[in-house]
């Protein structure tokens, strides 16, 4: 958590009042991305669970997952993605917002099992993770330009090692359960999150979203707050039904990493071919 504060308060000197107000104002694409993350990712883990046969519990706590509202580390990877940081804020407080409501309705329509959400824990956690420390560094970016400047030039590489870092942390964390995993759930989890990042990405093209919006909803829809739904999966269901949110959890930071690799090489190899059209 400290670590995802860190990097928020440096994403914060690269915002302004001003982005955030132009996302509120025009609200398209923060509607679009809070629909897809509820609408897109139960049902895909829903469809995947029941394609792929997984026993009752485990595929109970794919759903959980997938009905889940975003990962504050989605943040992380849109900043490193080149998003649209203002938007990837946005969508993710609106999602934890709503979740009390639309994850409990979910559980209950997909599993028939009734959850009670920490609503108290949830806004405060979303509150000292993410909206404290993006106001902090939108101040200093206010206060003292030139600070706000230098930290902007850095803060992507300081990011990429704590990142990095919390990868390592989480699979340290997860790895006696990741352990009982069988290969069925790690084939669940990869497609539910890879399928996630996927159409995130391609129905917001659809829907005429510029890339930096693309790339922004694909992260935020394709990465959970896969905490909150390992404590909901043991609380509410079994051990057994914490597992997709463990390997979850690990997956989901490293295939943001690799998508985030393959998007910009080949935006590097368009930018070349439009180079050398235009010579």
């Amino acid at each position: 958590m400290p670590a995802l504060g860190v990097i928020m308060f440096g994403m914060g000197t690269g915002l302004s009042a001003e982005q955030l107000r132009g996302v509120l104002a025009q609200p398209r694409w923060l509607v679009v991305g809070v629909v897809l993350q509820f609408l897109l990712m139960p049902l895909l883990a829903w469809a995947i669970a029941a394609g792929l046969a997984l026993p009752v519990m485990v595929a109970a706590g794919l759903i959980v997952t997938g009905a889940c509202p975003g990962g504050t580390a989605s943040n992380v990877m849109v900043y490193l993605a080149g998003g649209n940081l203002a938007l990837s804020v946005a969508m993710t407080t609106c999602s934890t917002l709503i979740a009390p409501l639309a994850t409990p309705l979910l559980a209950q329509l997909f599993i028939g099992e009734r959850l009670s959400l920490p609503m108290l824990q949830m806004y405060t956690s979303i509150l000292q993770v993410v909206v404290l420390p993006v106001a902090a560094g939108m101040l200093i970016r206010y206060r003292l330009p030139q600070v706000g400047v230098q930290l902007q030039r850095v803060m992507p590489w300081v990011a990429m090692v704590l990142v990095a870092m919390i990868v390592a942390t989480i699979f340290a964390l997860n790895h006696s359960r990741l352990a009982q995993v069988g290969p069925l759930l790690v084939v669940a989890v990869i497609a539910h999150n890879l399928a996630g990042l996927t159409l995130g990405y391609w129905v917001t093209a659809f829907l005429g979203g510029d890339v930096q919006q693309r790339r922004t909803v694909a992260l935020e829809v394709g990465m959970q707050n896969s905490g909150l739904a390992s404590a909901l999966a043991v609380k509410f269901l079994a051990p057994a039904a914490a597992l997709p949110a463990a390997l979850f959890s690990f997956f989901h930071n490293v295939s943001a990493l690799v998508w985030i690799g393959i998007v910009g090489r080949r935006d590097q190899q368009r930018d070349r071919s439009m180079l050398a059209e235009q010579q």
